[in-house]
């Protein structure tokens, strides 16, 4: 056999032995609380810092509607112009 084909079917019988493997093994359910604790007393890993992210996310809205705005009002102002070139070149049509 070509050795190409003996690598690639050694890779193809790995993967799925890895993935066969790794498929076998069912995740552990955390154990569920039964009764109500706050925050603080939650370990610092099931805390989820909720401020952090709400921040980052007004600022991105906050900069990309800044974004939109900014690239309006150029767009705008391209558009103003070119009226006002047309409406120079009517007036100068009308005279002669």
């Amino acid at each position: 056999m070509d050795r190409t084909i003996v690598a690639t079917m050694t890779a193809l019988l790995l993967t799925g032995a890895f993935v066969a493997t790794g498929s076998a093994q069912q995740p552990q359910q955390p154990e569920q609380q039964e009764q109500f604790l706050p925050i603080e007393e939650l370990p610092p890993q099931d805390q989820l810092p909720a401020a952090p992210l709400l921040v980052t996310a007004y600022a991105f809205v906050a900069l990309a509607l800044f974004g939109y705005v900014l690239s309006v009002a150029r767009r705008l102002a391209v558009v103003q112009r070119e009226l006002e070139r047309l409406e120079s070149d009517v007036k100068g049509s009308r005279r002669t």
